[in-house]
Order: C-alpha cells, then structure tokens, then sequence
C-alpha cells in the first residue's frame, strides 16, 4: 500500500490519497468548527461520488449530532443505573468547549461530520461510522491514568470550562485549520503519554482497521486533522488483532478490589471487636458514630448542591450504608433521587453548553445540579468514611 496521486480532482493538503489493495482512500483532516473545512467534505464527496464516507464518529455521538431533539431521548435514571454519569459529563465539558471556540469561529462544532453524512446520503453512498465508543475511550483513558495524574486530567478538563480568552484574528485563522478538539487531547497527552495513547494512538488504530475494512473501492474517509498522519502510518500495518483488544474496558485489578472490600471488612470487624471486648454498648455507640460520620458530611454536601429535601435525607441515609459497599456511592444514589424529584427540562439540556462555563450556572441548570449533588455528597460520604474509621480504629485499639 503506498500513497498515489490525486486520481481525478487536486484538492488541498488537507487531502491524503491511500491505495490499500484495491482500495482508493481519501483521507479528509478537517477542522472540527471551521466552515472551510465543511465546504471541503461536501466538494470532495459530491467530486469522488465514492462508494462508503467514513466517519469519525461512534453511534453515540452521531445520535447526538444528528438528532435536534436528542435530549428527549436522554434517560438520566439509566445513565445513573449503569454509573455513566462521569462519562456524560466530560462529553459535556469536550462539547461546551468545542462550541466555545465554534461560536466564536461561526460554525457548530462537528458540522463537517454532520455534513459529511448528509451529503452521502443525498448522493447514495454508504456510510461507516468510525470511531471507538466514547464511553470505551473515556473509561480505557482514566484506566490508563495513575491515581496522583487523575487529578491533574480533572483538572486541565474544568480549566477549560472557565478560560475566557478571546481569540484574535490570528489565533481564530490558526484554528479554523486545526482539528481543536485534538489538539486539546494532545496537550494534556504531553504531561501523560499513557492518555494520549488511548485518545490518539489506539483511535489511530481503530479508525485505519475500520476504514480498510468499510465495503467499496472508492473511500473518503472524514476525520480530524491531528488523525490524519497517525491513521496514514498505521494503515501501513495489519492491526486488526489489535481492535478487540482496544475495544474493551480493562477489569479493575485484584488488588484494588481488594483494597475497596478491605475498608468496609475491617470496619465491620472492629465494631464487632469492640462489643467483643468493651460490651454491647460500646459497639452501639461505635455504630451510631460511624452513621453520623457518614451521614452528616454527605447530606451537608446535599444541602451545598441546594439537593431536593428528599435528596439530603437519602444522603444521610445512604453514606453510612454505600461506605461499607464498593458497589455503589452515596453520589449515585442521591442523584438518581435529585433526578426524580427535579428533573431538568429539556430547555436545560438545550442551554448546558453555556451554562456549564459559569460558576452559578452548576446551581441554576438542574441537570449540572444533579452532577453536583453527585460529587459533593460522594466527597461527604469519604470524608465521614475516614473519620468515621479513624475514631473505631482508635476505640478499637485504645
């Protein structure tokens, strides 16, 4: 397989032209908020009349772009049942600042993929969706981050809900020929190579095995230009044993299963030591402590999250039973709570993306509440689990 020249149109550097068998690929970098690098997608399918448009892209975030009323179809309860909560909301963070940039530039971010389908639709050419899940990219990429750096990624996230720089001409033109969202992936992969081999490296993979295999000879292939250079290299090699590898989320470890059931063991066991050797009573007490403990510090944090008043109760009532658990946290609980006594409507869903970039729009906007109410009674309820734990240890052994 080697690169080969333009067969019928010259287009722009943005264009690479593989020849994989007798595939002809062309390989479209693109902009995720420039409107040229739309024009280019529509010119060069309508151009090409190709057999398949592959795109960067996964069913998830294709659903999103594609359907207006996507929110209606949104279940917050299910996305809390399967823990995705995390998930949803850095897509939210990624989304608000793409459109930040796109508002600036003019143009919605994702439109060229957007256009990319539409344009083959209207022209009867097959499509092939890309992309690896992002909930398998997300979650593979906080695996693959050590526990002191996960800090740091929270963190470089959020920094760039809150950076009001405005952009000067030179810097909107620089960007209009960038794929934004990339360069953001590869700024923080530059502090933690480990996140940049899951949200670059192994996506490289993933889109180069799914475009050689997509059905036709004649392919263009829409994604961003930080992927271009990457998928041309790997296109090169026969990585398809790799994909099943790449596509699964990696088990917790022995040894951290073995440290979140120790906690809660050792828990139970030195209360029942204590009655063991001091009385009843003193197990009693032990037992009410460890609820207050617990209780307390996570329903406060319900009240800071302005939490439904049925939310506070359940973060009262659940921390002491969820910190003796690694199944489930207290934040899922009382989230799911939040979310039947105050679910957001779908104007909220509708304005997020603005609403996440102000300090008082995570209070104001009833969805971002509900990832409030998530983490401040999910921060209570550890700190109620190590003081809870440190004052029986030392009744324990006092």
């Amino acid at each position: 397989m080697t690169p080969t020249e333009f067969p019928a149109h010259q287009y722009s550097d943005d264009v690479e032209i593989i020849q994989h068998d007798d595939k002809t690929i062309l390989l479209v970098g693109t902009a995720h908020i420039s409107q040229q690098s739309v024009d280019l997608v529509k010119q060069i399918i309508e151009q090409e009349q190709p057999d398949t448009v592959c795109i960067e892209l996964d069913e998830k975030r294709y659903q999103a772009l594609s359907r207006r009323q996507r929110w209606e179809n949104l279940d917050l309860k299910q996305i809390i049942r399967s823990k995705q909560l995390s998930t949803l909301l850095v897509n939210l963070i990624l989304s608000s600042y793409q459109k930040k940039l796109g508002h600036q530039l003019g143009v919605l971010p994702g439109s060229e993929l957007l256009t990319a389908a539409t344009i083959a639709e209207e022209n009867n050419c097959a499509i092939e969706l890309c992309d690896r899940d992002v909930r398998i990219t997300l979650r593979r990429a906080w695996h693959a981050t050590s526990f002191f750096k996960k800090s740091y990624l929270v963190a470089s996230l959020f920094a760039s809900l809150f950076d009001k720089t405005e952009l000067d001409e030179e810097k909107l033109a620089e960007l209009r020929k960038k794929d934004v969202l990339t360069e953001l992936m590869e700024e923080i992969g530059e502090a933690m190579p480990d996140i940049k081999q899951v949200l670059i490296d192994e996506r490289d993979i993933y889109m180069a095995e799914k475009i050689k295999s997509s059905p036709g000879k004649t392919l263009v292939a829409v994604v961003g230009a930080g992927h271009v250079q990457g998928i041309k290299k790997v296109m090169l090699e026969d990585n398809k044993a790799k994909v099943a590898e790449i596509s699964l989320i990696p088990p917790v470890s022995n040894m951290w299963k073995i440290i979140g059931w120790s906690v809660p063991v050792a828990i139970l066991l030195s209360i029942g030591l204590i009655g063991y050797q001091k009385g009843m009573g003193a197990a009693g007490s032990n037992l009410l402590f460890w609820i207050l403990a617990n209780g307390i510090p996570a329903a406060i944090g319900a009240v800071l999250a302005f939490g439904h008043p049925l939310t506070i109760f359940s973060a009262f009532a659940a921390a002491p039973v969820t910190s003796l658990t690694p199944v489930i946290g207290a934040g899922y609980v009382t989230a799911f709570v939040q979310v039947m006594n105050k679910p957001p409507v779908v104007r909220e869903f509708e304005s997020v993306g603005s609403d996440i970039g102000k300090v008082m729009g995570w209070w104001q906007n009833k969805l971002l509440r509900i990832f409030l109410v998530f983490f401040l009674t999910g921060v209570g309820s550890a700190v109620g689990t190590w003081v809870g734990g440190y004052k029986i240890f030392t009744n324990l052994f006092s």
